[in-house]
């Protein structure tokens, strides 16, 4: 089978793999085993048509660009890689992620950024349900609104929310901070509203830079765990 690579003519460190002709398997095998002996700087993904499993598990210092719609897991894994996304993603994009970048300018999924260890997540639309769940130190921007039961269980790193968050956000907190913009239609056990600090507005002013979003950082609300689900309390009842 012929090469899927293909140099831009334009600049000689870009890569093009178009879906449409080759199979996804190629592109991520090149991602794993060639890109180093390559000389690639930067690989452009056409095409993509909703493929699952795009970039998944890169480790070098590349930029990756995805021209249309992904799937499941896009990014998964990634570590060192700065991923853009043209368009949407399915559940699960930047799912245990440890560093890096990801940058999708539509809407995401699912599970977004779940148990993700590090990196920077950037959504420019909105998220559905559980983003940032059990996220372990990975900080994701949201430009619009997320589903229900995010960042529940979410143990370390920040979630920017620029617009509303669904039911239960927060649900069985730990250590992640959490800052909203907008309205909250329920916190979820453990997590509560809590007052901003200076290091707060820098925080969200610092991520919200990266994500090239220009909200006052004044806008927005810090939601952190209230630390009473640490212990177990036998005269609780099951209700917090």
């Amino acid at each position: 089978m012929a090469s899927v690579m293909k140099t831009s003519p334009v600049n000689p460190g870009t890569m093009t793999f178009d879906l449409a002709s080759r199979p996804l398997r190629e592109l991520n095998r090149f991602l794993h085993r060639e890109l180093g002996q390559s000389g690639a700087g930067r690989v452009q993904v056409l095409n993509p048509d909703g493929a699952h499993n795009i970039a998944v598990g890169v480790d070098a210092p590349i930029d990756i660009e995805v021209h249309g719609h992904a799937g499941y897991y896009c990014a998964g894994m990634n570590k060192q890689a700065r991923v853009r996304v043209q368009g949407n993603v399915g559940p699960g994009v930047a799912e245990g992620m440890v560093s890096g970048s990801v940058h999708v300018s539509g809407f995401a999924s699912v599970a977004a950024g779940a148990a993700a260890h590090g990196g920077l997540l950037v959504i420019g639309g909105d998220t559905s349900l559980r983003c940032g769940i059990s996220m372990k130190g990975i900080d994701i921007v949201v430009g619009g609104s997320v589903g229900d039961f995010s960042a529940f269980m979410a143990q370390a790193g920040r979630l920017v929310i620029c617009g509303d968050a669904g039911d239960a956000l927060g649900d069985s907190l730990y250590e992640a901070v959490i800052y909203i913009r907008g309205k909250v239609a329920s916190f979820g056990a453990d997590a509560h509203e809590e007052p901003m600090r200076d290091a707060d507005y820098r925080a969200v002013a610092e991520l919200l830079e990266k994500a090239g979003l220009g909200h006052d950082p004044k806008q927005f609300r810090r939601v952190a765990s209230k630390r009473e689900l640490y212990h177990w309390n036998a005269d609780a009842n099951q209700e917090y």
